[in-house]
């Protein structure tokens, strides 16, 4: 009897030592498994603070996703969306602050006024696709961004247009990109050193002129303003308020304007006593001089100022 005690004694001490040893692992294990998650979170740039949120915004994602399926196939998908955005509004995930980047030269209010419309929405009803079709609707606006940054917040990256020219209308002048959109009324003393372009339908003819004046870029510089005849062709007006006419037709004019600087750099007509150049029926060029009734050509006003020269 005593035997069989002693012996059942001895296997409740081995599975005692067992179970013990199956817990020391079992800590070890979870001690190893902690310390190595421990170590990932450290090496990760999100405060425990983050990744509480992030772990909250995966949760209820979960869920509302699942509660929007379930209303689906309920029929009744208006229901499941008013359902997601209240979740949503409720665990913080609504607009409540607006970022705004990019505005050097527009008025930054304007783009506020469309973006803080959203404030308090809940953060699925916010619709970014309409939000940036209506900040293109601002006159100085290439491109808008918009994106929404968990939970609270609209980021907007505003892509400004260039002022490029100044456009003359009857009653104001207004500040043009290279393409002819209109930015904004501007003073003269504002517009002071910008090209100005007048006549009907120039300020789609602004990309057209550029290229002309870069064809001689001698003469580009010199250039104050630009007036578009006709719906046709170019009269440009030089510094000292001179006017150059030039024939119809891109190339044309293109052609007209790099023989003028070629006369320019040889007789020096910028700054001269002609006070208009006609180049309308190429090759022949006319000029007209202060005080006298008839056009000069330009073989004549050469051979004049070689004369003047001479005598000098």
């Amino acid at each position: 009897m005593a035997n069989r005690i002693r012996r059942s004694d001895g296997k409740g001490v081995r599975r005692t030592a067992k179970s013990q040893s199956r817990a020391g692992r079992a800590r070890r294990a979870k001690a190893k498994t902690s310390g190595f998650v421990d170590s990932a979170m450290g090496v990760l740039p999100f405060t425990e603070e983050q990744w509480t949120r992030i772990w909250l915004a995966i949760i209820i994602g979960a869920g509302v996703a699942l509660a929007f399926v379930i209303a689906n196939f309920a029929g009744v998908p208006a229901m499941a969306s008013a359902e997601v955005s209240r979740m949503a509004s409720e665990a913080g995930f609504e607009v409540r602050r607006v970022r705004v980047t990019g505005t050097d030269r527009m008025d930054e209010r304007e783009v506020y006024a469309r973006a803080l419309a959203q404030r308090d929405r809940s953060m699925p009803d916010v619709d970014i696709e309409a939000l940036r079709a209506e900040l293109l609707d601002l006159p100085w606006v290439a491109d808008a961004r918009v994106s929404k940054q968990l939970p609270d917040m609209l980021a907007i990256d505003i892509v400004e247009r260039e002022p490029h020219a100044v456009l003359v209308k009857p009653d104001r002048l207004v500040l043009i990109d290279i393409g002819g959109h209109e930015l904004t009324p501007v003073a003269p003393e504002d517009a002071a050193g910008r090209l100005r372009i007048s006549g009907p339908g120039a300020a789609r003819q602004v990309g057209a002129l550029d290229r002309l004046l870069a064809a001689a870029p001698a003469l580009g510089p010199q250039v104050e303003a630009a007036e578009w005849v006709g719906n046709r062709r170019w009269n440009v007006t030089f510094n000292g308020g001179q006017v150059l006419a030039l024939p119809e037709g891109e190339n044309e004019a293109a052609s007209a304007f790099v023989k003028f600087a070629r006369m320019d750099g040889q007789n020096r007509l910028i700054g001269g006593k002609v006070a208009s150049f006609d180049m309308r029926n190429p090759p022949r060029v006319y000029m007209r001089v202060p005080g006298r009734s008839e056009r000069l050509q330009a073989e004549d006003l050469a051979a004049e100022m070689a004369a003047g020269e001479g005598a000098e």
